[in-house]
């Protein structure tokens, strides 16, 4: 099923926008494990909506509940089931997108395929809502990989091509002024992870990350160590040179290849840039169509909507890839 991920380390997320809750149910989790729920709340609340100047203003406090697989507060080997109930969900805001819908969204992709019966409120099952569920799973996920010692860093590299923090805030403040919106790009960086993991082919672990990722609706681009500019480069600045370090670890000396090599990690830091699209829902009139009337016609969205996503979505970049990494890891286990 699309909404499923991972075949040790496996879950599925459920619910939509404005439905009574989002969720997701987990298998794999070890049982004895005692999830670190200051930690999970913490993590979570870095994705939550309505806690900065660029976030939409819909306020929910993302607390999550888990309703199955934990007892006394561990693991107890059966499948793990947390829900987060929305309690600020204003569904009237999206009354006019059953017959127009949004350029940017999912909302005529989701007609084509689901007909009038689709849910509109607030994007549905394609609201980047559904990347709380998924920061559950990959909250716990990290907690885990840091007992085998990986830890999982992203960063906003840039946002509308500006890198200088200062400018970057500048140009949030000048977009949401002018009710438009912008994009930009996060990178992780994945330390600790060990040679080996990953398959050849379509099992490769750019593959595993990659699938994850684009689970985040505003991803449109991710790129691997030097990425798009290996195009640019000849094989002898591309290629990373071989050595033995102290220890007696192969390492390489550069990391063009981002730490992974023939779909399999290499021992290096394993670095990924994902490019996030500008949030679609703006407030500057635009081109639609009336899918009853059959119409050219005009729309302006109405709602609650951030001017960049890029912020909010940095956690779900390290929940990603944790989840990608930690079902890697229990595959080579097996």
């Amino acid at each position: 099923m699309s909404n499923s991920f991972g075949s040790r380390y496996r879950f599925t997320i459920f619910g939509q926008s404005h439905a009574p809750a989002i969720g997701v149910t987990i298998e794999g989790l070890p049982a004895g494990f005692a999830p670190d729920m200051e930690a999970l709340g913490a993590f979570l609340a870095r994705r939550a909506p309505g806690r900065g100047a660029w976030s939409t203003a819909r306020k929910e406090a993302d607390a999550p509940e888990f309703i199955a697989g934990l007892v006394d507060g561990h693991t107890c080997g059966a499948p793990v089931t947390a829900i987060i109930r929305n309690a600020d969900a204003r569904s009237a805001d999206y009354d006019a997108l059953r017959r127009v819908p949004r350029p940017g969204h999912a909302d005529y992709a989701a007609f084509a395929k689901y007909g009038p019966g689709r849910d509109v409120a607030g994007g549905g099952q394609f609201s980047g809502r559904l990347t709380a569920p998924l920061c559950i799973a990959g909250g716990l996920a990290l907690q885990l990989l840091a007992k085998e010692g990986v830890t999982v860093r992203a960063r906003i590299a840039s946002i509308g091509g500006e890198t200088d923090p200062a400018s970057m805030e500048k140009l949030l403040a000048e977009v949401k002024a002018a009710g438009d919106s912008v994009g930009g790009v996060i990178e992780c960086v994945c330390d600790g992870v060990p040679a080996g993991l990953g398959e050849p082919m379509f099992g490769g672990m750019e593959n595993r990350l990659a699938q994850a990722l684009f689970a985040i609706p505003a991803v449109k681009g991710v790129e691997f160590g030097a990425g798009f500019q290996v195009g640019t480069m000849r094989g002898s600045e591309n290629n990373d040179p071989f050595y033995y370090d102290e220890n007696g670890a192969v390492r390489t000396r550069t990391n063009h290849h981002g730490g992974i090599l023939g779909g399999i990690t290499s021992g290096m830091p394993l670095v990924f840039r994902a490019a996030f699209k500008p949030t679609p829902s703006i407030g500057l009139e635009q081109d639609s169509v009336d899918l009853e009337s059959r119409e050219n016609v005009k729309l302006t969205v109405q709602g609650r909507h951030d001017p960049c996503i890029v912020p909010r979505a940095v956690p779900c970049v390290e929940a990603a890839a944790a989840v990608a990494l930690y079902d890697a890891l229990l595959e080579s286990r097996c």
